[in-house]
């Protein structure tokens, strides 16, 4: 069994941040088309803003560092992502409070949790053209690679693999949530800005373990 050390999780966030600030212009750009053209920016501010709180809880347990995070987000992102981000790192904290290594096991309930604050704050469902098109997979590609007794490096590999695969199959399909809802038919076509950073986000955390 692998672990996730908290050395990893604080390279993440701050890889992550990195990140973002690169695709801050391609996420605003997919933004534009179906949305109010500000993900990118709004992401990057976000994430600009957590990793500056992070000297302060560094020395804590991995549940606090995500919730801090969750607390930035939710002050500094505009938005639905704000909420919707913020909701993700809060149940993730929960589900990893006191924890200064993640199991497999630890993983799994982090991203259940994640998925089910996404689920319940932005309520949407699979399908709906959303972040969650790309964190469900992803969630359910990590669980049956680890029942498989995959490691964690090859349990987050399928992971990114099937948020990717469900990063593109949002273009076809039609916004059933948010501002791209308003646009009806015309949201097609397009691949959804959140699904996008979600899959940036678990890739990232798959690029640190990998080095």
């Amino acid at each position: 069994m692998s672990l996730l050390s908290k050395e990893h999780i604080l390279e993440w966030l701050q890889a992550v941040a990195i990140v973002l600030e690169e695709n801050k212009d391609y996420l605003t750009e997919l933004d534009a088309a179906i949305g109010d053209a500000d993900h990118g920016i709004n992401m990057n501010r976000g994430f600009q803003k957590a990793i500056a709180q992070l000297p302060s809880v560094a020395e804590k347990d991995i549940g606090t560092i995500l919730k801090a995070v969750s607390m930035t987000l939710i002050s500094s992102v505009g938005g639905a992502s704000g909420p919707l981000y913020g909701t993700l790192f809060l149940r993730a904290s929960a589900a990893v409070a006191g924890k200064s290594e993640l199991t497999d096991e630890d993983m799994v309930a982090l991203l259940d949790a994640a998925v089910a604050g996404v689920v319940q704050r932005g309520k949407a469902n699979l399908g709906d053209k959303t972040m969650l098109d790309a964190l469900s997979p992803a969630r359910d590609a990590f669980k049956q690679a680890v029942a498989k007794g995959a490691s964690t490096k090859e349990a987050l590999q399928q992971a990114v693999e099937a948020a990717e695969a469900g990063m593109k199959n949002t273009i076809p399909l039609v916004a059933k949530k948010g501002r791209a809802s308003y646009l009806g038919d015309r949201s097609a076509h397009h691949q959804d800005p959140g699904a996008t950073s979600s899959y940036l986000i678990l890739k990232t955390l798959l690029d640190v373990v990998d080095r």
